[in-house]
C-alpha cells in the first residue's frame, strides 16, 4: 500500500512539473521565439580593419556621391552649425573658436593619430549633442554629428568621449566618464569580480531625469524593488524633490559598480546615451530602452541577439524582466553575445580605423583641392593625456 502511495504521489508531481513547465514554455513563446529568430538570422559582422562598421559610413556619405564642390563647402561653412577643420599636408588646422574645446580635443585626439595617412581635406564637425541636418534640408550638407535619428542625414563619427570631452558626473566623474580603454580595463576587471552566478537577479539604474519617459521604470522599482533597483540622481539642472520625482536625489554609483546586476538599463539621453558601450563590458543583459538614436557602431549591435530591446513607454519593461528572471541560461547567452561584440568590435584601434576610413572616404567626395584660410590654428597636441 506504501509502494502504491509513493507511486502515485512520484506520478502526481511528474505530471504537475510537466505542466508547469508546458505552462512556463507557452508563456515566454513570443519572446523566445523572438530570440530564436533573431539569432538564426544574424550574420558576425567582419572584424577586419574596422569593417564591422564599414556600412554605415558608406550609407551617411552616399548622398554625397555627385561631389562636394568649393562654393558648395564654403556655404556649409559659413551656416556656423559646426568647427571647421582643414586638413592639408598632413597637418591640422582649425578656426579658433570651438563651442566646447573638450569635445573638440577628443575629435583632434583620433584624427592627429591617422593624421599621416589622410589626404588634404576640409570638413565641418559638429561637436553639440543634437545633428544639424534634417532630412528635410535640401540639398544635404556635408556636417559630422556623433548621432542622429533616422530623421537627419548627418555624416556619424565616433563621439569624442572615446578620448575625453564629458558628460560629467559629479562627484564621480566630475571632468566626464575618461578614456574608452582605460574604462574596457576597469571594467573588465569588474566583470571579473562579478561573474554572471555572483550577479544579482535585479534590473538596476542611476541616472538623472532627462527626460520624462524614464519615469516608468523608476516607479517600477518603488512598485516592486525585488524586480528592479532604479532611482533618479542630481544634475545640473535638480532644483527641488520634483526634479526626482518626489523623493532626495539618490548617490551617484560608478560604472564599475554597476556590474554586480544582471540586468543593466540603457536610455537615451539628449542624443545617444555614452553609457551604453559601457554597460554591456560589465557581462550583465543590457536592456536597451528605444532604438531612435544611434552611433555609428549601433547598427550592428541587433536586438534579442546582444541585447533586451524594451518599448520606449516601457509597457513590456515588467514582463521582460520577469523573463529574463525566470529565463537565466537565455539571459545569460544574450549578455555573453552582446560583451563579446564590444569586446571584438569597438577597441580604441576600431575607433582609429573608422576615423581613418571616414575621412579618406569623404575626402574623394570633394571636387577640389582645399587651401588654407588665414587664421586657422594648427593643431598639434599628441600627449597622452587623460581625464582621470
Amino acid at each position: 500500500m506504501e509502494r502504491l502511495w509513493l507511486l502515485w504521489t512520484f506520478l502526481v508531481l511528474h505530471v504537475c512539473c510537466f505542466a508547469l513547465v508546458g505552462a512556463s514554455d507557452k508563456k515566454w513563446k513570443k519572446i523566445k521565439d523572438n530570440i530564436a529568430s533573431a539569432v538564426q538570422a544574424y550574420t558576425p559582422c567582419d572584424s577586419d580593419n574596422c569593417g564591422c562598421h564599414i556600412s554605415v559610413l558608406q550609407d551617411d556619405l552616399r548622398p554625397f556621391k555627385g561631389g562636394i564642390s568649393e562654393d558648395f563647402m564654403a556655404a556649409t561653412v559659413k551656416r556656423a552649425v559646426g568647427t571647421h577643420y582643414q586638413i592639408i599636408g598632413h597637418k591640422l588646422y582649425r578656426e579658433h573658436n570651438c563651442m566646447f574645446p573638450a569635445r573638440c580635443s577628443g575629435v583632434e585626439h583620433f584624427i592627429l593619430e591617422v593624421i599621416d595617412r589622410l589626404p588634404d581635406l576640409e570638413m565641418v564637425v559638429n561637436v553639440r549633442d543634437y545633428p544639424q541636418v534634417p532630412n528635410w534640408v535640401q540639398p544635404t550638407l556635408p556636417i559630422f554629428s556623433f548621432s542622429k535619428t533616422e530623421d537627419y542625414q548627418d555624416i556619424m563619427y565616433p563621439a569624442w568621449t572615446f578620448w575625453e570631452g564629458g558628460p560629467a558626473v559629479w562627484p564621480i566623474y566630475p571632468t566626464g566618464l575618461g578614456r574608452w580603454d582605460l574604462m574596457r580595463d576597469d571594467l573588465k576587471k569588474s566583470a571579473a569580480q562579478w561573474p554572471w552566478k555572483k550577479k544579482e537577479s535585479k534590473g538596476f539604474f542611476r541616472g538623472s531625469r532627462t527626460s520624462p519617459e524614464r519615469d516608468p521604470l523608476i516607479l517600477l522599482s518603488r512598485e516592486s524593488p525585488e524586480l528592479v533597483d532604479a532611482e533618479y540622481t542630481k544634475n545640473q539642472a535638480w532644483k527641488s524633490e520634483k526634479d526626482t520625482l518626489g523623493k532626495p536625489p539618490a548617490k551617484e554609483i560608478p560604472l564599475v559598480d554597476h556590474c554586480k546586476y544582471k540586468y543593466l538599463f540603457n536610455f537615451r539621453g539628449v542624443a545617444a546615451s555614452f553609457r551604453l558601450k559601457h554597460l554591456f563590458l560589465c557581462g550583465s543583459l543590457v536592456f536597451h530602452v528605444g532604438d531612435e538614436w544611434q552611433e555609428f557602431f549601433y547598427p550592428q549591435l541587433k536586438p534579442w541577439v546582444h541585447y533586451i530591446p524594451v518599448q520606449q513607454d516601457l509597457s513590456d519593461v515588467k514582463e521582460l524582466l520577469q523573463f529574463a528572471n525566470e529565463n537565466d541560461d537565455i539571459a545569460q547567452e544574450i549578455a555573453s553575445r552582446g560583451r563579446q561584440f564590444i569586446l571584438d568590435n569597438l577597441k580604441m584601434e576600431d575607433i582609429s580605423c573608422y576615423w581613418e576610413r571616414l575621412l579618406t572616404d569623404y575626402s574623394k567626395l570633394l571636387t577640389y583641392k582645399p587651401k588654407r584660410r588665414n587664421g586657422y590654428n594648427q593643431i598639434s597636441d599628441k600627449f597622452e593625456k587623460t581625464e582621470f
